[in-house]
């Protein structure tokens, strides 16, 4: 008869390493923080050096283990960098991403192609080449975050919403590849959450208020509501948890 199960053997990270990309802001930094909390050495991946240290110091001063990695993940070379640089790495979270929002109408395919790069390709390509090497050690957490524009269109989601959408699918197929060796893939769905991606994108108050009173909770997101949830995808009791596109949004995509 086995033991009952402890908060470590569900959700201790000790001995595992998390690479976060977009890890220095927002919700990434949000994860990358509450992942090192829970035992990980947490590699974070962005673009802005200063970025990155500050978010690694953050860590640091709470007595987590971080070091950054400066990414370019606009090119699919600068995806298999990351790769290179990374080495062995347990959990995979893929935050970073760019939210470029024109009119359909001004929607041209440079804009089109940007996006595809960071927010779907990016994935795509670092799960390919760390995804197997999780599966022969037998232990391998992926997780996306994708939006609710991925499912109801609003605020010109053009290709960033096609972007998302795209990201719920590849996580189905990567967990159709790799959930029998061991290798999860999952996807965290916020809702209005404000962080440096979407600052400039919706800027008017009135639309932010009328975004919050649209959750049953009556707020918006913040970076820390997203937590628990990585945590729990990320740790050893989510085993059983596979292809899954779970909202955290307060209620936003239920009301």
């Amino acid at each position: 008869m086995s033991s009952s199960p402890t908060l470590e053997s569900l959700f201790g990270l000790r001995g595992r390493t998390a690479l976060v990309t977009g890890g220095s802001s927002g919700i990434g930094r949000g994860i990358a923080g509450a992942l090192a909390g829970a035992g990980a050495r947490v590699l974070i991946a962005a673009r802005t050096q200063s970025a990155i240290d500050e978010a690694v110091a953050e860590i640091r001063a709470d007595g987590g283990t971080a070091e950054g990695l400066r990414a370019d993940l606009s090119t699919r070379a600068g995806a298999h960098a990351l790769a290179d640089v990374a080495g062995e790495v347990d959990i995979l979270v893929s935050c970073a991403g760019i939210n470029l929002r024109p009119p359909m109408s001004e929607l041209d395919e440079p804009t089109w192609d940007a996006t595809m790069a960071v927010n779907l390709d990016a994935p795509f390509v670092l799960g390919q080449r760390l995804a197997p090497g999780m599966a022969e050690r037998g232990y391998g957490r992926l997780i996306h975050i994708s939006s609710q524009q991925a499912h109801r269109p609003f605020g010109n989601s053009g290709a960033y919403g096609v972007s998302k959408a795209a990201v719920e699918g590849l996580a189905r197929v990567q967990a159709e590849a790799w959930s029998s060796r061991g290798v999860t893939a999952n996807v965290l769905i916020p809702g209005f959450v404000r962080t440096p991606l979407n600052r400039e994108t919706i800027s008017d108050p009135a639309v932010i208020d009328a975004l919050a009173a649209r959750t049953v909770v009556g707020r918006n997101g913040l970076p820390e509501d997203f937590a628990a949830a990585a945590v729990f995808l990320a740790g050893p009791g989510s085993a059983y948890v596979t292809g899954q596109s779970i909202a955290v949004d307060g209620g936003f995509s239920v009301h």
